[in-house]
């Protein structure tokens, strides 16, 4: 296993305009991803989004945005320890690129940075495997979301 990148595709009926604005917006974020979510979706911000309850112990993770162009790609660091400023080696770099398709959009979905974090073997494979879970979960959570716009 290649532990590098994770890469996801999942076909939206919706304009990529509603699909940039639904992966770009921190108040849409927290409809489908995150349980809480605060930054400007323009790129140098940044902020944070938090799983679970923040006072009970939720994780809350640094977010920056790096690029931010509608209605095609929407670029992300996150995971960089918070107070630092988000680069390669302390942080995961999340891209979700948006294409017109059939009448929808394909969004693609891709996350590296795994191996370039330092982590020891174990470690690398831990995260690997929790964030393919967790973007398997996530993301088709965007389908019956954007239908609730619409």
């Amino acid at each position: 296993m290649e532990l590098g990148t994770i890469e996801r595709e999942i076909h939206i009926e919706a304009s990529p305009d509603v699909v940039f604005e639904v992966v770009s917006s921190p108040d849409h974020l927290k409809e489908w991803w995150p349980d809480d979510a605060s930054y400007d979706p323009v790129p140098g911000s940044s902020g944070e989004i938090v799983f679970g309850d923040r006072d009970a112990g939720g994780a809350v993770m640094a977010f920056t945005v790096v690029e931010a162009i509608p209605p095609r790609t929407f670029t992300f660091r996150w995971t960089h320890p918070v107070g630092e400023t988000a680069a390669t080696g302390n942080s995961l770099l999340v891209t979700f690129d948006l294409t017109p398709s059939r009448g929808g959009t394909l969004l693609k979905m891709t996350e590296t940075g795994f191996r370039e974090m330092g982590w020891e073997a174990a470690v690398l494979e831990q995260q690997y495997k929790e964030h393919s879970t967790g973007w398997d979960f996530y993301l088709p959570r965007l389908v019956p979301y954007i239908a609730t716009l619409s």
